[in-house]
């Protein structure tokens, strides 16, 4: 017999992780170009923190439930789906819904699970390699020989730009938190680990050259300083925002020294355009992750029932890595 409830972690109302509540829901029906995954591990998010917290409001067509990637077998597939069949091992980019039993995406946004690999740590692949590969690589054009300055190296987004980055030969900068955060990142490729309590980053990657990438997700302050820390000709690709979008800024700078400012949001984006990078992730760069060349670093595991000690988790500053949900 089929399900027809499932479990799934609800945010009862905006607030702290204590919002999060285990709930009964209806098991997802697949629409026309949709698959529904069995759901073995789901990410957990900054966005999915911002969703809770009441700051981040789901799209109006997409599922209310938190959680933005997931790993799992494919339990029903809907018309027009060719590409995937029950019991396939998937990982994917999801609409909403992650933190859940059962989930419902569109089947151009999965890709299958890396040979050898654990349901857990696919879980941590889509949200991190769809933002990477389409703000670094798509959007920032980063090229072999560039230097890369990532912040937050050792975050989920930082770990996967540091070995993506040097994987494809370009000089690493980033900065962390801490010594040990720090050790984390020269061990995955980072040419220079800056310890951003205690170091000047500005004045480590001029002295450099300067970088001809950044990317950035703690906005604020940091800024301006990006602006001054770029190369000549360099790119700023701003993803989010974690000390405050509003910031004064002298736009001469940029001017005089033809800097690019740009930046972008991944969920909002079309399904056709996170097919395509779909598309491209599957052609560059899931070999290369079979090949083990590449690879999550998941900082710890939690079961669906306790997701608020996930989002505790996300929220500290003593996590390394992606944070994960087991069903």
């Amino acid at each position: 017999m089929s399900p027809k409830i499932m479990r799934a972690v609800e945010i009862s109302q905006p607030g702290g992780p204590e919002v999060l509540h285990l709930c009964d829901r209806p098991v997802p029906q697949p629409r026309y170009g949709e698959i529904v995954i069995k759901v073995a591990a789901a990410g957990v998010n900054r966005p999915d923190a911002l969703q809770r917290a009441g700051s981040y409001a789901p799209p109006p067509t997409a599922s209310d439930l938190p959680g933005l990637e997931a790993a799992g077998e494919v339990y029903a597939v809907g018309e027009g789906v060719v590409e995937w069949s029950v019991g396939d091992a998937v990982c994917a980019l999801l609409p909403g819904g992650g933190y859940a039993e059962y989930v419902a995406t569109p089947a151009s946004h999965a890709l299958r699970v890396p040979k050898g690999m654990s349901m857990e740590m696919a879980a941590c692949l889509p949200e991190t390699y769809f933002t990477v590969w389409s703000n670094v690589f798509m959007r920032g054009e980063l090229t072999a020989g560039e230097r890369f300055l990532v912040h937050g190296g050792s975050s989920g987004i930082g770990t996967t730009a540091i070995q993506m980055a040097n994987v494809f030969g370009a000089r690493v900068f980033t900065t962390a938190g801490s010594d040990e955060k720090c050790a984390v990142c020269l061990a995955l490729g980072a040419e220079r680990a800056i310890n951003y309590k205690t170091e000047d980053y500005v004045g480590i990657v001029k002295d450099a050259g300067g970088a001809n990438l950044i990317l950035d997700m703690v906005g604020g302050s940091y800024l301006p300083r990006n602006v001054k820390a770029l190369a000549n000709d360099g790119r700023l690709v701003q993803i989010a925002f974690l000390t405050g979008p509003k910031v004064e800024l002298n736009f001469a700078e940029v001017m005089m020294r033809r800097l690019t400012i740009t930046g972008s949001t991944l969920r909002p984006q079309s399904d056709l355009a996170k097919a395509r990078i779909a598309d491209q992730l599957r052609t560059n760069v899931w070999p290369l992750i079979e090949a083990g060349r590449l690879g999550p670093v998941m900082d710890s595991a939690f079961p669906l029932d306790r997701a608020a000690a996930a989002h505790s988790r996300l929220e500290s500053a003593d996590h390394i890595g992606k944070i994960v949900l087991t069903t």
